[in-house]
This record gives structure tokens, C-alpha cells and sequence, in this order.
């Protein structure tokens, strides 16, 4: 697969717009785990290759287990998740999914049972976000690097 165009260089304006809403994620109070989670299942959720990489070594980088990061896209299945994680995690698939789930009550409620008003708005602005930018990656063919430890010998 080939990078279709760079994105960032074809419309500066546009790609600055974007990095001014991570940035406000980024500040916005959430958790560093928190901002992780959401990060990689909506990447995980969208099949952005370049957006997985990338967020599963930020969230090895920031110290959060192998199996958290890798049992992620299981996450129904598997007891590592607390119940805030879990809440968060619910939100992030009915958001990210929302043309099929119309983000249920119950997703809602589960969120709201473990966060504020301003948390779930900020965490939903931040699905938001990583929803554009896997859009971009996918729809321009973004490439992930590929790490020398990572070819077959």
C-alpha cells in the first residue's frame, strides 16, 4: 500500500486545526491511561495501522502493562480493566461506531456513573479527535515505520 499524498503538506491550515484539538486533548485534565485507551481502541476499532502502532508505543513508553495494551481489542472478555475502563471503553465503541449504535443509554449511564459532565465531554472530544486522525491516516494511506525487530529473519 502507498501513502496517497502528506496530508499535513497538502493543506497546512486544516492539519494545524487538527493539532490544535490534540493539543487541547492532551491538556485537557484526562488521565494519561485514559487518553491511551481511547487512543488505541478507536484505532484499533477504525483499522488504522499507523494510529495502533503509534499508541501502543506511547502506552508502553508511559509505563501501562503488555497485557492491558494487548488485550484491548478483547476487552469484553478480559478482567484487567477496572470499571472505569470499562465504562470508558463501552463509550468509546458506541462513539466511534455511532452510525450503528446511536451511543445507547446504557453505554451513557455506565459513563456517567464513573465520570463528570466535563469528563465525558472532554472524553468525547477526544474520541473525536482520534476518529480524525485515523480518518486521515486511513483515507491517505498513512505508513507506519517498521521496526528493524519486526521483520521476519
Amino acid at each position: 500500500m502507498q501513502p496517497r499524498f502528506n496530508f499535513a503538506k497538502a493543506a497546512p491550515e486544516a492539519y494545524k486545526a487538527v493539532l490544535a484539538l490534540e493539543d487541547y486533548v492532551q491538556k485537557s485534565g484526562l488521565e494519561r491511561r485514559f487518553i491511551h485507551l481511547i487512543k488505541l481502541r478507536a484505532s484499533q476499532i477504525n483499522g488504522c495501522a499507523y494510529c495502533v502502532d503509534m499508541h501502543v508505543k506511547e502506552a508502553r513508553h508511559d509505563g501501562l502493562s503488555e497485557q492491558w495494551i494487548n488485550l484491548m481489542c478483547v476487552w469484553h472478555e478480559s478482567p484487567v480493566y477496572d470499571e472505569r475502563e470499562r465504562a470508558l471503553l463501552g463509550w468509546v465503541d458506541a462513539v466511534t461506531k455511532v452510525a450503528q449504535t446511536g451511543a445507547p443509554d446504557a453505554d451513557y449511564e455506565a459513563l456517567k456513573a464513573h465520570f463528570s459532565e466535563a469528563e465525558m465531554m472532554n472524553i468525547t472530544v477526544a474520541i473525536g479527535a482520534i476518529n480524525v486522525w485515523n480518518r486521515l491516516a486511513v483515507g491517505f494511506r498513512a505508513q507506519h515505520p517498521i521496526d528493524k525487530t519486526a521483520r521476519a529473519a
